[in-house]
């Protein structure tokens, strides 16, 4: 499959079932690439949903031609983006993600900060940073299926009363 032959509509954003219709994935598949493509990263309304910009929407198309119809792996397909990204290939948009703020705040309750005593002192190289930065990010993905995992929980159990 083409990416160029998906006709993506001209919209500003685009919800996450919107964008797996139009790659033809589920949502957990794209969810997974946002976490190892630093180049998809939607940014999250005030719900805490995922919207996706055009060039988030070219991305995904492009990272599955890689994946599927190409058949690279995801370190091979990561390192032909880039490659692609630094010569200025025309199927890749921006390599740079824009930071997502939070959805929710990462710091402790007080009673916790209590508890632990004061915060560990910032990281110094740019490899703690960036590790720091990936825990973080797989903390928020937890904190999502939790929020998802809350909402299907309340759900059945409004219906029981």
């Amino acid at each position: 499959m083409n990416q160029a032959a998906i006709a993506i509509p001209e919209k500003l954003f685009f919800k996450i079932g919107e964008v797996c219709e139009l790659a033809g994935v589920q949502a957990h598949v794209l969810r997974y690439w946002e976490t190892e493509f630093p180049m998809l990263a939607p940014q999250k309304n005030r719900a805490g949903q995922r919207t996706y910009r055009r060039r988030d929407v070219e991305m995904a198309l492009r990272i599955k031609q890689l994946l599927y119809d190409e058949q690279y792996t995801i370190a091979g397909a990561k390192k032909k983006l880039a490659n692609d990204s630094s010569r200025g290939a025309s199927h890749e948009v921006d390599a740079t993600p824009t930071p997502k703020p939070p959805p929710r705040s990462l710091q402790p309750p007080p009673s916790l900060a209590a508890r632990f005593g004061a915060p560990a002192a910032p990281a110094k190289g740019p490899e703690q940073r960036a590790t720091l930065r990936q825990i973080g990010q797989q903390l928020r993905e937890i904190l999502d299926l939790l929020a998802d995992g809350d909402a299907e929980i309340k759900s059945p159990r409004g219906k029981r009363r």
